[in-house]
């Protein structure tokens, strides 16, 4: 039934000024549209609502991720733009903060300013 539908993304926030500097000039994500509900990107075709919400509970796991040509130069150029790779003590990661999974996979984690856990990988 919905197989062949575009997918939407969402995630909550609680501060819609901070969201929108992070998602918009620090991630580089075009806005669409800022309402009283929700910041709308564009991300490569799909929509991302970044909805403020009265309480942030992050999740002890990643709620968005992006797929990546170079998980090296996309780690590298986020950390120029101030964003740090989120370490794990228990994942072998090298000084980019990228982890090479047993399939292949290159993944790196970093979070937003409310602490949801965001990932880049390079399938």
């Amino acid at each position: 039934m919905l197989g062949n539908e575009k997918i939407m993304a969402f995630v909550g926030v609680s501060d819609a000024d901070k969201a929108r500097a992070f998602y918009r000039d620090t991630l580089g994500l075009t806005m669409l549209y800022e309402g009283g509900f929700a910041l709308v990107f564009d991300v490569g075709g799909i929509m991302l609502r970044v909805t403020p919400v009265n309480e942030v509970r992050p999740q002890p796991y990643t709620v968005l991720g992006w797929q990546v040509n170079d998980a090296t130069a996309t780690a590298r150029a986020l950390a120029n733009a101030g964003v740090r790779p989120e370490r794990y003590p228990h994942v072998p990661q090298d000084e980019d903060g990228i982890w090479a999974a047993p399939g292949g996979a290159k993944i790196a984690w970093f979070r937003d300013p409310d602490g949801n856990i965001l990932s880049i990988a390079q399938m």
